[in-house]
């Protein structure tokens, strides 16, 4: 039920919430090595322990914060990965810094459009793209964890720079 709610109201719908697009790039750095659905079933959990993906909240946390936060919430035990919270958000606060908005930066990468490719099936999506690529080197530059080029391609998908519906689903728009 998850994973199709998630489907059907979020993937791959365009949005410009920078708090929504950090909420998403955390859990798709929290995916790594993990299926989405054990993700979307803690997502709950990573809401209440990061105040709901506030960035500067996230970017203040301590060691001890995200030590507490490992032992006493149900959020995924990796350490690299909690840490990374802190460490992304410090990093979105310095682009906020040459930016108006995360989003801005971000969907500078596609023009600020949607790439809607045309697939017939789900096994012609691919991984990643030269976009996620470009954009996974550039996010590490800057100090970002767990954006590899697959993660990033994941990521855009997840907020919607890229539009990886198939051509017949109906959850398929052209906005």
């Amino acid at each position: 039920m998850l994973m199709q709610n998630y489907h059907d109201e979020e993937w791959c719908k365009p949005s410009w919430d920078d708090r929504y697009i950090f909420e998403m790039l955390i859990l798709e750095g929290a995916q790594a090595g993990l299926s989405w659905n054990i993700v979307l079933s803690k997502r709950n959990a990573y809401q209440e322990a990061f105040d709901h993906f506030d960035i500067a909240h996230c970017a203040e946390l301590t060691d001890a914060n995200l030590l507490s936060i490992k032992e006493n919430c149900a959020v995924i035990k990796h350490g690299a990965k909690l840490q990374s919270v802190r460490t992304n958000a410090q990093a979105v606060l310095s682009i906020l810094k040459e930016w108006d908005s995360f989003a801005e930066f971000l969907w500078s990468y596609t023009d600020g459009k949607t790439i809607h490719n045309n697939w017939e099936t789900d096994r012609q999506i691919p991984a990643q793209s030269s976009v996620s690529v470009q954009l996974s080197k550039d996010l590490k530059k800057r100090g970002f964890k767990f954006v590899g080029p697959v993660t990033t391609y994941s990521f855009m998908q997840a907020i919607g720079m890229i539009n990886d519906h198939i051509k017949d689903c109906e959850y398929r728009t052209q906005n």
